[in-house]
């Protein structure tokens, strides 16, 4: 699965996502720092990736309708701590088929 990870996700899950099989771009790799939720979405969606993010803004149906995307993948973990989050998202990665998310918004 093509995957972008969004600026609020570590970039030290993109070689744990790499190892799953996943090809994995962030938004720090493509000079998309500080750029707006729609420039970056709009940036994934070009190159067929599915996002991964905690910005809860991803998760507005009006600007990000299913099927209009290649995905995103919202997560909302208990802890925001960087380490709790990092195996929370690689956990997901792992136990999920993300390729049935395709086009989807996911929470």
């Amino acid at each position: 699965m093509r995957l972008k990870l969004d600026e609020n996700l570590s970039r030290h899950l993109k070689p744990a996502l790499i190892r799953l099989g996943h090809d994995v771009l962030t938004t720090a790799d493509e000079g998309l720092l500080s750029h707006s939720d729609s420039e970056v979405a709009a940036c994934a969606a070009r190159e067929g990736r599915m996002l991964l993010s905690l910005d809860i803004e991803f998760a507005d149906l009006r600007k990000y309708p299913p099927g209009s995307h290649p995905g995103i993948i919202l997560f909302r973990p208990r802890s925001l701590g960087p380490l709790s989050v990092n195996r929370f998202v690689e956990r997901f990665a792992r136990s999920t088929n993300l390729s049935e998310l395709s086009g989807c918004v996911a929470v």
